[in-house]
């Protein structure tokens, strides 16, 4: 009777042992998986992530915010010419070539205007060049290395059914919690998109303002928004690239459970340092 109790007790050892080194396996192919997607995810381009939804923004742009900025660039170029008048004492000390660097000025506005999706797309292929090769170093050197769990199933065998049980219930818990952590980067990564298609759609009103020089602080202001939007994802990479790093201390941790709590400490503050990427950024281009 003691024997077959002996062989039970032996092969819950050997399933409980089984399920905690599948869990400790996938978590690190879970972390591998996450970073190599976020690089691809951040690193896109508006056109490149969804070419329907950008056509569409652009579409809409180009029909109904286009002629509204126009009209708030003839607004901002009369308000411009008027002031050159009134500073030359009403034509008085009268200097024909305020007329030129009128026509010049507005000529710029028009340009800007016409070419408003040339400009905001060269801010984000200029993001789009850093983050894909940041992507590539970061990817390389957080890739953590499952061999190392070899080495901690001798620990694992020692311990008692109890013991196992519970470090099963934690290794699930911690697969639980790096599932929630990509829906919370899933949904960082696309709202930052969605964001960006926003403040896309819109371009063209900021960018009227250029042609005036106390208005001209409002199409800046915006460019240094879509900058710090597109640099938003790099800041989003590093933080995901510390963590992979930080959790590489599972495969050579003898104390799992202290490994396992680290990993949820460690995911805890990545989701608190990805929502602070957006202020951060925007903190950095001074962008409000």
């Amino acid at each position: 009777m003691s024997s077959i109790i002996d062989r039970i007790g032996q092969w819950l050892h050997d399933l409980l042992v089984d399920a905690i080194m599948n869990n400790l396996t996938g978590m690190i192919g879970a972390v591998n998986d996450e970073v190599g997607s976020i690089a691809a995810d951040v690193a896109r381009t508006p056109q490149s992530f969804s070419p329907a939804i950008f056509g569409m923004i652009r579409n809409l742009s180009e029909t109904l915010i286009i002629p509204i900025a126009g009209i708030i660039m003839t607004f901002i170029a009369c308000a411009e010419l008027i002031r050159m008048i009134i500073d030359h004492n009403n034509l008085q000390n009268f200097e024909t070539w305020i007329f030129f660097k009128w026509m010049f000025k507005t000529f710029v506005a028009v340009t800007v205007i016409s070419h408003t999706f040339d400009i905001t797309m060269a801010m984000f292929d200029l993001a789009h060049y850093v983050i894909s090769r940041a992507g590539g170093i970061i990817g390389a050197s957080t890739a953590v290395d499952a061999s190392g769990l070899a080495s901690l199933r001798d620990t694992i065998d020692a311990m008692g059914n109890g013991a196992l049980f519970g470090l099963y219930t934690q290794t699930g818990i911690i697969q639980i919690t790096l599932f929630a952590l990509s829906k919370v980067i899933f949904v960082i990564v696309y709202a930052r998109m969605i964001e960006i298609y926003l403040m896309v759609s819109l371009a063209p009103i900021p960018l009227s303002t250029f042609g005036n020089r106390e208005q001209s602080h409002i199409g800046q202001n915006y460019l240094r928004s879509l900058l710090a939007l597109g640099f938003q994802g790099f800041l989003i990479l590093i933080c995901v690239g510390i963590y992979a790093l930080l959790i590489q201390g599972l495969t050579i941790s003898t104390d799992i459970v202290a490994s396992l709590w680290g990993i949820v400490g460690y995911t805890i503050l990545l989701c608190f340092t990805l929502f602070k990427t957006g202020s951060l950024a925007k903190s950095v281009f001074s962008a409000h």
